[in-house]
């Protein structure tokens, strides 16, 4: 139920945005506004004021806005449209319907631009190591990553198309090329190696992550810090107390949680070798500990070798800036994210990912309620911000039914200096609403086949 609530007020408040931006260039146009919904379907409660009815209705997957004339066209004895209403949405000049048309669009990507602007300027939380350099932790043997000579330590230097690639681009890059190969380059030793990966994904793109291939981030440059132990778990029956500072097991550095649970995956509970530093009475100690990881449940109703302690969490980057550079910083993500949708779209188009991959408001809602949980604001407005960004340019495409197929007739209608037959236009309308209806059917099952229920079905 709060995913439920959570979808409907972040879906909410898209389309109001998308909506009021028709709805005011339309008004400023002198178009009569017949109707402005939230939500699909049955009006569930409104009010009218002038000649608009403004509604709520009872499917809040979206919204609308009526424009008198808009859907019907008139047509004179020779074929040609007629609007005997000045207030008809059919009776303005083409430049005007196409400003209408994009004026949804605008008004989500000016929406992500102010809530991004709005996180810069307030309390933008961002892991350190996710925007540097992409320095390896650790490397999980037998992965697609070892198998291409890279070690723990290393740079990866080039990544796909990205030269000097982020944390952030590697994790990017590497779901638009799931079960692809790439280039890969890595710095061991000093020395470049130019080589290839494959990006090995068994599972569906939600359940890819880039331990999969074996590539550990070093998230800190610091030792891992003991925060609290678990009783009864053998980090509490070896000895480890809060505060201590893994300085190595078995001799090898590690800097996060995720590296030293691989590692003790790879070891397959194998006793370890801890060197602790430690502070006792204000002096530094290190201590040596032997400690044998225990096969233990974690999330998701598996188990793994553990230790049995929390740690402390790597360092964030805490960004309040002015209104000026937040504008910047807000608009270099914006730019990041609508390329990358960009990108996704031709990559659907030249098969090279998946329809599958592809989300409907179920799986936007698991999304929107993992992001309301997390810590900081930053997870939920970024979000909303790449959710808004995906509306807008969705919108754009030229397709018979979204504001891109509408611009795409007018500039046609334009061009040839006269309006394209009535009849016709029609029945590709009334196409693109069936193709268009059945790729959300597509969408929303494939969602529904990842829910938990159809796995308890399952025999």
């Amino acid at each position: 139920m709060s995913t439920i609530i959570q979808l409907a007020i972040v879906l909410g408040i898209m389309v109001l945005v998308h909506e009021f931006g028709h709805f005011a260039v339309a008004k400023l146009c002198g178009i009569r506004v017949e109707v402005f919904s939230i939500g699909f379907g049955k009006r569930l409660f409104g009010f009218r004021r002038g000649d608009t009815e403004y509604q709520i209705a009872a499917v809040p997957l979206g919204g609308y806005v009526k424009m008198a004339g808009e859907m019907t066209f008139p047509t004179n004895e020779a074929g040609e449209a007629t609007a005997s209403d000045p207030g008809d949405f059919n009776a303005h000049p083409r430049w005007q319907r196409i400003l209408v048309a994009l004026a949804g669009p605008f008004a989500n990507f000016i929406l992500a631009l102010g809530l991004m602007t709005g996180v810069s300027m307030l309390h933008n939380e961002v892991q350190e190591y996710i925007d540097g350099p992409a320095y390896t932790d650790y490397i999980s043997v037998n992965s697609p990553a070892s198998r291409t000579g890279i070690h723990s330590g290393d740079t990866i230097v080039h990544y796909d198309n990205v030269e000097n690639p982020t944390w952030d681009q590697v994790a990017i890059r590497s779901l638009l090329n799931l079960n692809q190969t790439i280039p890969f380059s890595f710095v061991h030793d000093g020395q470049r190696v130019d080589t290839k990966l494959f990006i090995e994904n068994k599972g569906t793109p939600d359940d890819f992550s880039l331990d999969n291939l074996g590539l550990l981030p070093k998230a800190q440059n610091t030792p891992v810090q003991v925060d609290a132990l678990e009783p009864s778990m053998p980090a509490a029956k070896a000895g480890l107390k809060p505060e201590d500072k893994i300085l190595s097991i078995d001799g090898l550095q590690l800097h996060s949680v995720p590296a030293l649970l691989t590692y003790l995956q790879d070891e397959a509970g194998k006793p370890a070798s801890l060197l602790i530093e430690r502070t006792v009475n204000g002096a530094t100690q290190t201590v040596p500990i032997q400690v044998t990881p225990e096969l233990a449940p974690v999330p998701g109703g598996n188990k793994d070798y553990r230790l049995g302690f929390v740690a402390v969490q790597p360092p964030v980057k805490v960004q309040r800036l002015p209104l000026g550079k937040a504008i910047v910083a807000s608009w270099q993500f914006n730019k990041k994210g609508s390329l990358l949708i960009v990108e996704v779209l031709k990559r659907l188009f030249t098969r090279q990912v998946s329809v599958k991959s592809l989300q409907s408001p179920i799986g936007i809602g698991q999304q929107i309620h993992q992001a309301a949980q997390m810590p900081g604001w930053m997870p939920l407005i970024g979000l909303m911000a790449y959710i808004s960004l995906n509306l807008g340019i969705f919108n754009l495409l030229p397709i018979p039914i979204l504001d891109g197929g509408m611009i795409l007739f007018l500039v046609i209608e334009t061009i040839m200096r006269r309006d394209v037959n009535q009849q016709l236009k029609e029945r590709v309308y009334q196409v693109a609403l069936v193709c268009l209806l059945a790729f959300f059917a597509f969408v929303i099952f494939n969602d529904l086949t990842k829910l938990n229920l159809f796995t308890k079905l399952k025999p």
